[in-house]
């Protein structure tokens, strides 16, 4: 785990990460017309250095890639950047690893696919993100304000210890993501420290029990067995 993540600012390009060169071109064209500035890398070596460098908003990565494979270079990238990373397979028996989530991928699409879907999915994905990173959020009645350092469930204020707090604002940010407990411990420690797996589900725990008391007939906090947790 990194205490440090790099973020994109809005005018950052999307990374489009391709080796055949008309599914790139496509993929190119059609983000351009939505009105994404875009980068394109067709090996696979030159992928981190570049994110490294440049910080993009998101990145669509193939999982076939010269030089290094898509799911290597998702997996090195999550150790320091947060940045949104689409996979783009054509195997699709191989989705459950993709999204598995050591890897850290955010989502993934299938060839062959249709570029307005890829679209969608990217305008999908930057809604999601504009959310999280905004000073508050609020979905299915939970409000939080991150400057205020506030969270209400409708209208009735939760009383959070910060970790919980800040885990909360990792769910709200990403409704229906599942994060894996490693995900979550590096995104609410501060200082980089290891935690067992049992100290995050206890903070879950009790994050569930405060929500709960609020909206006692909705499982807001899922647990997705043998993978972690997400935000219903």
């Amino acid at each position: 785990m990194t205490a440090t993540r790099a973020r994109a600012t809005n005018g950052s390009p999307i990374l489009v990460v391709e080796d055949e060169p008309k599914i790139a071109q496509l993929l190119v064209d059609y983000l351009l017309l939505a009105s994404y500035p875009t980068h394109h890398i067709g090996n696979g070596e030159e992928v981190v250095p570049w994110v490294r460098d440049h910080n993009p908003r998101l990145i669509l990565l193939d999982v076939m890639l010269p030089g290094r494979d898509g799911m290597s270079i998702c997996r090195e990238i999550r150790g320091f950047s947060d940045v949104p990373i689409v996979m783009v397979t054509a195997r699709v028996e191989e989705i459950d690893r993709l999204l598995g989530l050591e890897l850290g991928a955010d989502d993934y699409i299938c060839k062959p696919f249709s570029p307005r879907e890829v679209v969608a999915r990217v305008h999908a994905i930057m809604r999601r993100v504009a959310s999280q990173n905004a000073p508050g959020g609020e979905y299915l009645g939970i409000v939080i304000d991150r400057e205020q350092h506030r969270a209400h469930v409708n209208g009735y204020a939760l009383d959070l210890t910060p970790l919980e707090f800040r885990l909360l604002g990792v769910l709200l940010g990403n409704p229906g993501r599942v994060f894996s407990r490693n995900q979550l411990m590096d995104r609410v420690y501060k200082d980089s420290r290891t935690v067992s797996d049992r100290t995050m589900d206890s903070h879950i725990k009790n994050l569930r029990r405060k929500v709960r008391e609020f909206i006692p007939d909705e499982e807001v906090i899922r647990t997705v067995y043998g993978v972690g947790y997400k935000l219903e």
